[in-house]
């Protein structure tokens, strides 16, 4: 059996990318109880990276005696700050092909079954949404036979509802497939990228109290809404530091917060982290005030390398469009980030090209991985000033920014349409109430 030394858990050292290379990187071996024969086995773990689902463990489960087998995935990686959910509309064959990240913690819907897979039911998976369906087919005839013998009629009605989950595979009806995970660490593919998907809506949301426990960040007893709050001149007028763990290799690190007034505009939040053991810099800006009562669209015609020096606010709720490339990051990615118009290009190529868990290794796409070169290419256009876009800011809770470097006259470039958020925005800002519920109705 292979050790994990002591000297290599800090660091991050413990967690290698994978490599055909690294023929020294081999798995763990441990004996351990077979729960189908319960004769002893051997499980393998893996402690790997995969690029946005950060840390994993990979476990494989093998009995000589009976035959059986079981692989699982776990995420080793940081809860992050907000839940996640992904709403699939499956409209044909191929959607099924699509690669799918399961965390443990998340919860599984086909609304129109009324089918339901509850958090913790299930270990994380990194599978296709044909796999899930399978996954859940072989759950549901598992303990059949034991069924049939107990209560034949109750085995009927799951015989009819696992025909109708295979059904599904033959897409000859549009369903719906809905992962909502709190911890933030599911994904499902966007085969399309980096053009929008337009059968995949991502939304971020608050995890609730029961979540946070569920997820072992809150205790059983700590049922307060929010954590104390920090005296809002102190904030104004002193950098706060807490400690953190580096989400790239989860050693100790420190997070600076800081309140910050950006001119012409609001104050923001912004926090950033620095790892002392890898070097990995992270930022993140919240807003600092409420809700706007509009929403805001900035445009802005990029025509020179200048441009690039323009500060820029995204929010956590905006969107970035840029027309001339098809291209739009939905609200869901990047976060919130006060950096310049050059810097969110960049992280937008190393978002969708570098980045890409899914064009990665032997099993990527061909076309699909010339398509990511070709689109990084034009992003470094943009920013040489060889390639002349539109860039769009469309901010449904009107809390983005772009410096208008003409300031205070009006920017030729540049222009700033408020508009009113449709029920659907409402709804993913969380701000549904009688009102809104009146709008839809109405509408």
């Amino acid at each position: 059996m292979s050790v994990i030394s002591e000297e290599n858990v800090r660091g991050g050292n413990v967690f290698k990318d994978i490599s055909a290379d690294d023929e020294d990187w081999q798995p763990s071996e441990m004996e351990s109880l077979c729960m189908n024969c319960y004769q002893n086995g051997t499980t393998r773990l893996l402690l790997t990276k995969i690029p946005f689902f950060k840390e994993i463990i990979v476990s494989s489960f093998s009995c000589a005696h009976c035959g059986w087998a079981n692989t699982e995935i776990q995420s080793a990686g940081r809860i992050q700050d907000q839940g996640v959910c992904f709403t699939l509309k499956v409209k044909s064959k191929q959607d099924l092909n699509r690669e799918v990240v399961k965390a443990d913690s998340a919860t599984t819907r086909i609304p129109e079954l009324d089918f339901e897979i509850p958090p913790f039911t299930q270990k994380g998976s990194l599978s296709t949404i044909e796999g899930l369906l399978d996954r859940a087919v072989s759950g549901l005839e598992q303990d059949q036979s034991v069924r049939r013998a107990a209560d034949p009629e109750v085995a009927d009605k799951i015989d009819e509802f696992i025909l109708k989950l295979k059904k599904l595979k033959e897409v000859e009806n549009e369903f719906t497939l809905v992962i909502e995970d709190p911890s933030g660490n599911s994904f499902v593919e966007n085969p399309a990228a980096p053009l929008k998907d337009e059968a995949l809506t991502v939304s971020l949301f608050k995890r609730t109290v029961q979540q946070d426990m569920q997820l072992g960040i809150r205790a059983d007893d700590d049922l307060s809404e929010e954590p104390p709050g920090d005296d809002l001149e102190t904030m104004r007028n002193e950098v706060l530091v807490f400690n953190t763990n580096c989400p790239e290799c989860n050693a100790p690190a420190s997070t600076n917060m800081k309140l910050v007034q950006i001119p012409h505009f609001k104050e923001v939040i912004i926090m950033a982290t620095n790892c002392d053991s890898c070097g990995h810099r992270t930022n993140e800006v919240k807003s600092g005030g409420a809700t706007e009562e509009l929403g805001t669209k900035i445009t802005l015609h990029v025509t020179d390398p200048s441009d690039m020096t323009r500060d820029l606010l995204k929010s956590e709720t905006c969107a970035v469009i840029i027309p001339e490339l098809e291209f739009e990051l939905g609200m869901a990615a990047l976060g919130g980030k006060f950096t310049t118009l050059e810097g969110l290009l960049k992280d937008i190529k190393e978002l969708i090209v570098s980045k890409n868990p899914f064009v990665c290794g032997d099993s990527s796409n061909t076309d699909r991985v010339q398509k990511l070169k070709e689109f990084g290419e034009k992003i470094d256009k943009i920013i040489s000033g060889e390639l002349n876009v539109h860039l769009i800011l469309d901010d449904p809770a009107g809390n983005s920014y772009l410096q208008n470097v003409y300031a205070p006259e009006p920017d030729p470039e540049m222009t700033i349409e408020k508009y009113t958020r449709s029920f659907e925005q409402n709804e993913e800002l969380g701000l549904n109430d009688m009102k809104t519920e009146g709008y839809q109705e109405g509408n």
